[in-house]
């Protein structure tokens, strides 16, 4: 969703044969309200890191959190309208494009040879070389990319379950149910392989699972529900994290962030922090962008904060990515900021076509990848 403070929520109703979702804004738009901050104004760059754009390519509108998806020089996207492609990254050249019969809800997951998508009508569609191989019914809606790894296809839903398929035939191998919340984000969750534990986000815990069986084997939490109604005690852990080894850093929806120790299962901190956008970092630092825009690194090894930037103060911004020496975020206007990793320095500004950048970018060798909401796909490489 663009243009917002505060993401979709969606209350969950339990029917007799089905779960039905009905999306609700949570909180008023900086650009739709008439009490709205000014963006902060864009300053004057460096140019301290150079880079210049390659190429674009165009999938249709993005109107869904879309994961952009790398595998080695292979780029995975969609459209909202049911098309998904495979990517060039090195000239920006359509591999293979599919359209899957319908608009598309989540995705992409891909292990550079299945890929899978969730469409607005709860089915997993898999993908190979172009062609479709299956399609399964879910029995709620997602809003997570799919997971695609060990020859198998995970499925966080929004309804807390996790879902496991075979890879190339679609047979369900087996499905973990949780309780359900009132309120869940419509919004990208957390799913990731570390070693043999498939990590997920459940409410504001991470949660490790046993990827043969679904069988959780701990828990830590990084929010834990306050308030007095359903709105305030929502606490969903958002998409994207950082990873250092088996240690997996995320965001817990406009409450905190935090570290856990996957191997152990065991929480190492957590801090609060008022952001609807996930994070990334490197061995030193975590990165993330705030509801307010402020741009904020707190340290990995104790989560005291390092830096703060309000540069980019109330310009709707993306989920951060590490690349070089640089952090790289989309805002609502279609640029893609490079600020340094180091304090938060403007370093230079990538420009799109205009419309927001839609995707937290992503990186495939040494090319930064960005998506706008009007479809334009775009390669950036060093000069």
């Amino acid at each position: 969703m663009i243009f917002k403070t505060f993401s979709a929520v969606a209350p969950v109703f339990r029917a007799p044969l089905a779960i039905i979702f009905v999306a609700i804004l949570a909180g008023c738009s900086f650009f739709g309200s008439t009490n709205k901050p000014k963006p902060a104004d864009l300053q004057p760059v460096s140019s301290a890191v150079s880079a210049r754009q390659a190429w674009s390519n165009r999938i249709g509108p993005v109107n869904f959190p879309l994961d952009v998806n790398v595998t080695g020089t292979t780029i995975f996207v969609a459209g909202g309208d049911g098309a998904v492609a495979a990517i060039d990254s090195r000239t920006g050249a359509d591999i293979w494009r599919v359209a899957v019969g319908g608009p598309i809800a989540a995705g992409v997951g891909s292990d550079g040879k299945i890929a899978a998508v969730v469409t607005q009508a709860n089915e997993v569609v898999a993908l190979q070389d172009g062609r479709e191989i299956w399609r399964q019914k879910l029995s709620a809606q997602a809003y997570t990319a799919p997971l695609v790894a060990g020859g198998r296809v995970f499925v966080l839903a929004a309804d807390r379950s996790v879902n496991a398929f075979d890879g190339q035939t679609g047979r369900k191998l087996w499905a973990q149910q949780r309780p359900n919340e009132p309120l869940v984000l419509r919004q990208s969750g957390v799913i990731l392989a570390v070693g043999d534990t498939l990590v997920v986000g459940l409410a504001g815990r991470l949660a490790g699972l046993n990827p043969s069986n679904g069988i959780i084997r701990w828990e830590a939490p990084i929010a834990s529900p306050r308030g007095i109604n359903d709105v305030e005690r929502l606490v969903d852990l958002v998409g994207r994290v950082s990873r250092d080894g088996d240690i997996v850093c995320a965001r817990a929806f406009q409450a905190s962030v935090g570290c856990v120790n996957t191997a152990r299962g065991s929480l190492l901190w957590t801090k609060p922090a008022n952001g609807a956008q996930g994070i990334h970092g490197d061995d030193r630092f975590l990165f993330g962008t705030e509801s307010d825009g402020v741009v904020q690194a707190w340290r990995r090894s104790d989560g005291e904060r390092a830096w703060a930037s309000d540069a980019l103060k109330y310009r709707n911004l993306t989920a951060p990515l590490v690349i070089g020496r640089s952090i790289a975020i989309g805002d609502f206007a279609g640029f893609v900021h490079l600020l340094s990793r180091d304090n938060g320095a403007l370093l230079n500004r990538l420009a799109t076509d205009g419309s927001a950048i839609s995707a937290a970018p992503a990186l495939a060798g040494n090319t930064l990848i960005a998506v706008t909401r009007n479809g334009g796909v775009y390669g950036f490489v060093p000069e």
